[in-house]
């Protein structure tokens, strides 16, 4: 089994019968495949060239793997990422930030969000594609806005209800944190915490225990969202900017998040993202800051960030703005860079300051 690395996918949390040995890795140009051989990690394949992938997503029952493509709609593959076709027929909004799953109704669905930020779904492994219109009822949604430009919003992360496949979370960059209960038809905000929103994590020990990345740090809530605790934020020494959170799936508690020191708009200025990997053992009450071969305070950003668990070994992927790969065989514990000179792994430009030199 293979496993994916991107910004925007719906899998970023395995647990399976053995560690993988390949991982498909979704750049600004086009998708990468990795792969373990004797001698390390080696760079095996690469396809949809010229397509920047937002989101990679596996799909176990037919085998097929989906790429988000920025301003490029969504790919389909059935030979393990190696050939893909557009599969996006309804898609009315192409570009697309996130890809996730879930089985409704005994029957598998993919969801899809983009920019502007809508929703789709596909019932039919993304042969055609239906708009969840409830996004754009919710209101002050005319005051979602992105910093840079064009300043329009964007659905970054889906997430859903351990068990509960139509209570839906999504994460909308900038503007709010929203709870659907009927599938996507409908939505409420979650209030209490800063607009900027970029993932929701939910503990599946606990369902109620909601964690959120955004802007100003990282947030947790006990209680399904009614209240919010800011764990760390701005002048934290884990970051201010955190994004990638995974956690061990048969330890929930243990947990490892990537944050940048500062948001994009000082990487403008200053062409750094300082970012660190940190630790908690704790369900995120308290972090460590890890080091065990990483760099302290990286130029890149970390943008994409995979856990996999098998027979009680943990691997951990993360991947750079500068097209590196990190890799932990340890759970976190002592990292080394398998992987160089790929082409950014970066939500939209995020990439495009920490490619400069310092002045």
């Amino acid at each position: 089994m293979a496993v994916s690395l991107s910004h925007g996918g719906g899998d970023t949390i395995y647990s399976s019968k053995s560690l993988a040995s390949q991982v498909l890795v979704g750049t600004q140009n086009g998708v990468v495949i990795i792969e373990q051989e004797l001698g390390g990690w080696k760079e095996t394949s690469r396809s949809l060239e010229g397509k920047h992938i937002h989101a990679l997503l596996f799909e176990e029952g037919s085998g097929q793997w989906f790429a988000g493509v920025n301003k490029g709609g969504i790919y389909a593959s059935a030979d393990s990422g190696r050939t893909w076709e557009q599969r996006d027929h309804g898609l009315t909004e192409r570009d697309v930030y996130s890809l996730s799953k879930a089985r409704v109704d005994g029957k598998v669905r993919l969801f899809a969000g983009t920019e502007p930020a809508c929703l789709f779904i596909s019932d039919d492994l993304g042969k055609s594609w239906t708009e969840r219109p409830g996004l754009k009822s919710v209101p002050g949604r005319d005051q979602w806005k992105f910093p840079a430009p064009p300043h329009v919003a964007h659905l970054k992360h889906i997430n859903f209800q351990p068990g509960n496949p139509n209570t839906i979370y999504g994460s909308i960059e900038v503007g709010a944190l929203l709870k659907s209960t009927d599938g996507g038809n409908s939505w409420t905000q979650l209030h209490g915490i800063y607009e900027d929103v970029h993932r929701c994590i939910i503990n599946p020990n606990e369902p109620k225990h909601l964690y959120v990345t955004g802007g100003k740090g990282l947030w947790q809530s006990t209680d399904d969202g009614a209240t919010w605790e800011n764990t760390f934020g701005p002048g934290s020494e884990y970051g201010s900017y955190p994004d990638q959170l995974v956690f061990k799936p048969s330890d929930p508690n243990y947990m490892l998040v990537s944050a940048g020191q500062k948001s994009p708009g000082k990487w403008r200025d200053e062409h750094r993202a300082n970012t660190r990997i940190s630790r908690s053992r704790d369900g995120g009450k308290t972090w460590e800051v890890l080091g065990g071969g990483l760099e302290d305070l990286m130029q890149p950003s970390v943008e994409a960030m995979t856990l996999e668990e098998a027979g009680g070994q943990v691997q951990v992927f993360a991947a750079t703005t500068n097209g590196s790969v990190l890799w932990s065989n340890d759970s976190g514990e002592h990292w080394q860079t398998i992987i160089k000179g790929l082409p950014p792994i970066s939500k939209g430009a995020h990439y495009r300051p920490l490619q400069q030199s310092a002045a």
